[in-house]
């Protein structure tokens, strides 16, 4: 697959025309091809012709970058970087095609390689400030995960709350950004994180916990973090 980064904008919920199309050769079959749905795709990429094969990897990329993008950014909280654990996963996944069960699954299952270098990356990051062989981590860059609509009480509190998170281990970070921020069930973050349903809620209990702990609550204005934590208790993610 080429290495190329189509132009992305990290969006709340990036439509698929905000993509670039990966250069590709522009015949017939390319419509057909795109029309596909992930199963076929995948079945193409394994089973079809060295063209063929190119053609799906690069219509799959096209389908689900922004979505890698997005889940990237928002557990970093910034988009620093986070092009390269996108091509690493697309790759991941696509030298491991033939190791997916459920080939209609293939997002939900690149979502996981995704989560599961976002994962290291945090964890080698961590690790390195301890020992003061690295830098501080990289600013949260509201500008990227805020909609151009949010207000500034918003943004003053999402960056608050991505500074909380900054100082949580690996686990526990990931899994209240999936439930909280990307707004996955309690199932699918499981899923995602790749661990019981046990696990996942007592990850994203100590988070919240810590969060509601040392939030700074400005006024009215705070309304989102008070929103999510009421989410949170009333789905389950709290107890």
């Amino acid at each position: 697959m080429p290495k190329t980064t189509p132009n992305l904008r990290l969006v709340k919920s990036a439509p698929k025309d905000e993509l670039e199309a990966p250069p590709s050769s522009r015949r017939s079959s390319r419509g057909e091809i795109l029309e596909m749905g992930d199963d076929q795709l995948v079945v193409l990429a394994l089973e079809g012709s060295s063209d063929e094969q190119l053609r799906a990897h690069e219509a799959l990329y096209r389908r689900h970058a922004a979505f890698a993008f997005n889940l990237a950014a928002r557990i970093a909280g910034s988009t620093n970087d986070v092009e390269d654990v996108v091509h690493d996963a697309f790759l991941r996944a696509f030298d491991n095609l033939d190791n997916l069960r459920n080939p209609k699954a293939f997002k939900s299952w690149l979502g996981s390689i995704v989560v599961h270098a976002m994962r290291s990356r945090l964890r080698r990051s961590r690790w390195m400030r301890l020992f003061g062989l690295g830098h501080p981590g990289d600013p949260v860059d509201i500008d990227a995960l805020t909609s151009e609509q949010a207000s500034p009480g918003a943004r003053a509190e999402l960056a608050q709350v991505y500074a909380l998170l900054q100082t949580l281990p690996a686990d526990d970070r990931i899994a209240w950004t999936l439930r909280n921020v990307e707004g996955h069930d309690l199932k699918g973050t499981a899923d995602l994180c790749d661990c019981s349903l046990a696990t996942v809620k007592r990850r994203i209990r100590r988070a919240q916990r810590y969060i509601e702990t040392h939030f700074v609550d400005h006024g009215d204005d705070a309304e989102p973090t008070r929103l999510v934590a009421k989410r949170s208790k009333r789905s389950g993610g709290a107890k």
